[in-house]
């Protein structure tokens, strides 16, 4: 099975101490976002976690922690953007980012990592030229450390909406721009590009529209078949991506984001913060009462299947 940690929130970098204690213990405790007193308890070692799949903005944290993981496959998506404080408030800047992206790529691989340039929006200052601008910068820096780029466009959830009230929608006029010029750029640089629950519109482009974690993508990273529980190969409509069973929390993520689909506020998201003790084995709180445990039914998906590279 896959074991996820950054559909909720960005544990590497601001739980790196919490995940490395987690794996030494050899289980977590995950609430139910939607229910909080049911509770999976997790297994975490290499008999049943084929791989641990990370989504951060700032790797930094885990560069010093690496052999921690050394038991473990993983398959690392790093989003580099080039937005500002004013909408991005904790993220690193992208040139600390593109260094701790190397240094990361050359210890698991090109292969076990990818570039994600999302969400994208447009205004005065992020234009379709400045788009286009940046990500050519940001792939000559990556030429080599990575084969596989993923974009998608800005989602308008309730809560960007509210965050991020002078966001708008990318028109499709500029999505067929940044489409073909992206694909362009990154073959340019020896790069797949796929998109992200973004349909087939970039298709003609050269993009991938299969799914940006899908079975395809970790079988070729782990270089051996799977075989997947037909429960596990759609999580959520018009997406093919693996990912269950994630290990993060909700409003739990430090980075600030306006666009962020997984915060409610920020004032929130300091107050869920605080609760976080890196010795409990739940990632926000601890244990209550009233929880109701129960323990992940979890299997190795690996066939033994060597699969060759063409």
């Amino acid at each position: 099975m896959i074991l996820n940690t950054g559909q909720r929130t960005d544990i590497p970098a601001f739980y790196s101490d919490w995940l490395c204690r987690r794996i030494r213990q050899g289980f977590v405790m995950v609430r139910n976002p939607y229910y909080p007193q049911q509770v999976t308890r997790y297994r975490i070692h290499p008999d049943v976690v084929d791989l641990i799949a990370f989504c951060t903005k700032n790797p930094k944290p885990m560069l010093s922690r690496m052999e921690e993981l050394r038991k473990y496959e993983t398959f690392w998506f790093v989003t580099i953007t080039p937005y500002g404080k004013e909408v991005e408030p904790n993220v690193p800047d992208p040139d600390k980012v593109i260094q701790s992206f190397q240094e990361l790529s050359q210890i698991v691989g090109p292969s076990h990592i990818a570039f994600r340039y999302d969400p994208i929006f447009i205004n005065e200052k992020y234009s379709v030229e400045a788009h286009i601008r940046y990500f050519e910068q940001f792939c000559c820096k990556l030429s080599g450390y990575v084969h596989e780029v993923v974009i998608s466009f800005i989602d308008l959830y309730e809560k960007t909406r509210r965050n991020f009230p002078q966001v708008r929608e990318v028109t499709m006029e500029e999505r067929k721009a940044i489409g073909e010029a992206f694909g362009e750029i990154a073959r340019s640089y020896h790069m797949v590009p796929y998109t992200c629950l973004e349909g087939t519109d970039m298709e003609p482009y050269g993009f991938r529209c299969t799914g940006c974690m899908s079975l395809e993508v970790i079988e070729r990273a782990l270089g051996e078949e799977l075989r997947v529980p037909s429960s596990r190969t759609q999580v959520r409509s018009g997406c093919s991506c693996l990912i269950g069973n994630d290990i993060g929390a909700y409003n739990s993520c430090g980075h600030g984001c306006l666009y962020c689909y997984a915060n409610q506020n920020r004032d929130i998201v300091k107050q869920i913060m605080r609760q976080h003790d890196p010795k409990s084995p739940f990632l926000i709180g601890h244990s209550q009462p009233d929880d109701q445990v129960h323990e992940a039914d979890q299997k190795s998906w690996r066939t033994g299947q060597i699969l060759l590279s063409l």
